[in-house]
């Protein structure tokens, strides 16, 4: 920086407090320091900062455009100033979550807000995705943690715990559906209809299990596009309920199926081969909190 933080912050506090004297005080050093790094400032910058005719020193037009300019440079010094110190404390610069749509947590809000309160200046990055591309993202590092619907095994590369929280998972058409509005619906009868079914890169299409799959499946990739294929009427799905609930109510209507609704448990997962710095080992201390202190010691690179 080609003028002194220290002439930038006295001319700062000097425009705000209204005095040179008021700066001194506030800064801890003498009036004539003050008044020098401020006159040394104007002189660089090569415009009168203050106008001193009169007893106490005025912000000059010039100087109220530079202090806006000052003021923004300071702020863009503290940030840098706490990025260093997060970097230094084992603070990761970007922390990226992967999202299976299955999660639903009653608390999800409240810690993304104590989240952001905790670690103001960190890249927070969020993707989604679901079953084994999940864990793959993971895997190769693309995401530190993921939350996905619980698998009977992982890699052997990928740790994992339950979360207290919860799916559940039903049955969906839309409301015009010849299904709709039908009781106790057998598999044999859905095998019948049109099936909107996940399918996920890795392992390919996840049906809705113990029901026949039809033959004139459909499938896509996440339960958003599922859901909004089902709206438009083209078959029945396997849909996490809050979903519905929040973007679909009065559009699909529920299945009356055997077996369902069911709850399927959620993981968080993270790669065993890197530790988790201090933001990723909060927010997964906080996921687990619900589900008892034995969860958090198995977190890598715990604080």
């Amino acid at each position: 920086m080609r003028h002194s933080p220290e002439a930038l912050t006295a001319f700062a506090e000097a425009a705000t407090l209204g005095s040179f004297s008021a700066a001194a005080r506030k800064l801890g050093k003498s009036q004539s320091t003050v008044s020098s790094a401020i006159a040394n400032l104007e002189i660089d910058l090569g415009i009168t900062l203050f106008d001193r005719s009169s007893r106490k020193p005025a912000l000059t037009e010039n100087g109220r455009v530079m202090l806006g300019k000052v003021q923004e440079i300071l702020a863009a010094s503290d940030r840098l100033d706490r990025a260093a110190g997060q970097l230094g404390g084992g603070m990761e610069p970007k922390l990226s979550v992967v999202w299976s749509d299955t999660y639903q947590s009653d608390r999800f809000e409240e810690m993304l807000l104590a989240f952001e309160q905790r670690f103001p200046d960190l890249e927070f990055e969020c993707l989604i995705a679901e079953h084994g591309d999940l864990v793959s993202l993971v895997q190769t590092g693309r995401a530190h943690i993921g939350v996905v619907a619980a698998q009977n095994a992982y890699p052997p590369d990928i740790g994992s715990a339950t979360i207290a929280e919860q799916s559940e998972i039903t049955l969906f058409v839309a409301t015009a559906h010849p299904l709709a509005g039908m009781k106790d619906i057998t598999p044999e009868l859905l095998a019948g209809f049109r099936e909107l079914r996940l399918d996920t890169y890795i392992e390919g299409e996840q049906g809705a299990q113990g029901l026949p799959q039809s033959r004139r499946a459909w499938s896509a990739p996440s339960y958003l596009m599922l859901m909004e294929m089902a709206v438009l009427g083209f078959g029945w799905a396997a849909i996490p309920r809050w979903m519905v609930t929040r973007f679909a109510t009065g559009k699909l209507s529920e299945l009356d199926a055997r077996g369902w609704p069911r709850r399927v448990p959620v993981d968080a997962v993270w790669s065993r081969q890197r530790s988790l710095g201090r933001a990723g080992t909060w927010l997964l201390q906080e996921m687990l909190a619900p589900a008892g202190p034995g969860n958090p010691s198995a977190i890598p690179g715990g604080m």
